[in-house]
């Protein structure tokens, strides 16, 4: 439920990079010089022979690439081939009050699952009937999204935004009212409401990030906005336990202890709903980057979201990259939902403990999708990273799976921190690798599938582990997701990508670069032939 999840300058379902010209014929020749002729209009298609090394995509250092000044109050000169762009200051306001409604919806999500041993007993009813209360955010996601995306595409930012928040708001107060051992369907119609409201917040960040903040933070930002999922999810982990513990002998008791948690939920609900009211916007007056520059205002008036669809499913590359996301973002949900049960059926009485774990797994993960977004925007390399995150998923998986049942709590600590650091690390990684291999497609399209494969393999994956781990015992459903996870990272090792926004963002650079004449302090003396730099950011290696 992650998550994981924007909209200011969308294009076409069947955008070409002809058509995205045609669109912005003052910027056509800025475009055009911005890559080398013969590559088609916007160069967006051209071939660029790879690169052995995928270090070959790294930033060079420099300027912004035509960046306006970071106060939001300066901008740059418009040099020849460059289109005016500039940075905001209140691009980090949109950025936190989206961070802190997902928060918010990740919590609602995880509150009941973390306690289950709690809920079945005051609502008298079975495990498997708490497990949906987590399920439904998975099944509502994967049939809603397409809607929910069109209406991204076509309404807009804010509009999505103050749905998400709208909805988690009127979830978090019905829920107050489902406080009784005989009102449980009650609280699944709230926690349905609230499954809708992730429908608006799961494929967000990548374009609140995309379309607010500079190429060379945009990584960053999207992990950020991750982030506020994430840190739900680990409070979510960390405050059902403490507010409301197991008290078997006294129900009065549970039940006050629930009303607090649920009424606590609806008040910071409704602040944060007013709060989008007030700060959200579409975008901001002028877009953040040359990607975002070249890219035509508004949808034209033959946009086609099926076709976009289409588009989409026809890249070989993003298909790969769908599975795989799908698998290891799947396993963390399921992870997620199963803990208490695999906590309590190896440690009898630490459901306080289960949650401080599931805390670790979080923020591990937390640091994981910082240090990850970093990384990225510093070296762009999408294709080495996202391998590596996953190979080192598969082996935290392995190591939990083996070391859970050793009557240690304190090495379980350790090894959900580890699993959660690659696990959920990896969120903004896929996020930001599918809107590179799929540009000029909307990101809120690319996000919007990662986040419907998630859900489905998600909710798969909660019913067998959660079987698996009720008829036999939690190594056989953790050996049933360690080979899942290994089916993933197979699949990433043939994904071929072409980072094709990291292109746009940087060309107009790399055109002023080979414009100069240049030495090589290790080579002779060129008697005034120019050099060209043997600059290539087209696309990274397969494995």
């Amino acid at each position: 439920m992650v998550a994981g999840e924007l909209v200011q300058e969308h294009v076409r379902a069947d955008a070409s990079p002809e058509r995205i010209t045609a669109d912005r014929k003052p910027q056509e020749g800025a475009v055009r010089d911005a890559f080398p002729a013969g590559t088609g209009e916007t160069g967006l298609d051209k071939e660029v022979p790879a690169e052995a090394d995928e270090s070959a995509a790294m930033l060079p250092d420099g300027d912004e690439g035509g960046e306006g000044a970071k106060d939001g109050g300066d901008e740059e000169p418009e040099d020849a081939g460059r289109l005016e762009t500039k940075l905001y200051w209140s691009r980090f306001a949109v950025l936190a009050v989206f961070s802190l409604y997902s928060l918010v919806n990740a919590f609602q999500w995880i509150q009941y699952s973390i306690i289950t041993n709690v809920f079945t007993r005051f609502y008298r009813v079975s495990n498997a009937m708490i497990d949906w209360l987590s399920i439904v955010y998975m099944l509502a996601y994967v049939p809603l999204i397409f809607p929910a995306t069109w209406l991204l595409d076509r309404r807009g930012l804010r509009l999505t935004a103050v749905l998400g928040a709208g909805l988690n708001c009127a979830g978090a107060w019905l829920k107050c009212a489902s406080v009784g051992p005989d009102l449980f369907a009650v609280t699944m119609v709230a926690q349905i409401i609230c499954s809708v409201a992730q429908i608006f917040i799961l494929g967000l960040p990548s374009r609140v990030a995309s379309v607010w903040f500079g190429h060379k933070e945009v990584s960053t930002a999207c992990a950020t906005a991750v982030l506020g999922n994430q840190l739900g999810v680990a409070i979510g982990f960390l405050l059902p336990p403490v507010l409301v513990p197991n008290t078997p002998e006294d129900d009065e008791l549970t039940a006050h202890n629930i009303r607090i948690m649920f009424y606590g939920t609806a008040a910071v609900s409704t602040a944060l709903f007013l709060l989008t009211l007030l700060v959200m916007k579409d975008r901001p007056p002028l877009p953040p980057s040359q990607a975002q520059a070249v890219l035509p205002v508004a949808p034209p008036e033959d946009y086609s979201y099926r076709r976009s669809i289409v588009t989409l499913m026809k890249n070989k590359a993003f298909i790969l990259l769908l599975i795989s996301y799908g698998i290891t973002t799947g396993s963390f949900y399921s992870v997620s939902t199963i803990l208490n049960q695999m906590i309590m059926a190896c440690y009898e009485d630490q459901e306080l403990n289960a949650g401080r774990i599931g805390l670790t797994l979080v923020v591990a993960g937390m640091v994981g999708s910082i240090l990850c977004g970093l990384w990225l925007d510093h070296t762009k390399t999408y294709k080495m990273t996202t391998l590596l995150v996953n190979c080192l998923t598969f082996v935290s998986m392995v190591v939990f799976t083996f070391t859970l049942n050793l009557d240690n709590i304190y090495l379980v600590f350790f090894t959900g921190g580890m699993l959660g650091f690659f696990m959920t690390g990896y969120l903004p990684v896929g996020f930001e690798f599918g809107v590179e291999i799929t540009y000029p497609e909307s990101e809120g399209t690319s996000s919007g599938l990662l986040n419907a494969s998630a859900q489905t393999f998600g909710i798969l994956f909660t019913l067998i582990q959660g079987k698996l781990t009720t008829d036999y015992n939690p190594l056989a459903g953790n050996l049933f997701l360690c080979v899942w996870i290994f089916l993933g990272l197979v699949l990433t090792g043939f994904i071929k990508s072409e980072l094709k926004r990291h292109n746009v963002n940087i060309s107009v650079d790399v055109k002023h670069l080979q414009a100069l004449p240049t030495e090589c302090p290790s080579e002779k003396k060129t008697n005034g032939i120019k050099l060209e730099p043997s600059l290539s950011f087209a696309r990274e290696t397969s494995l």
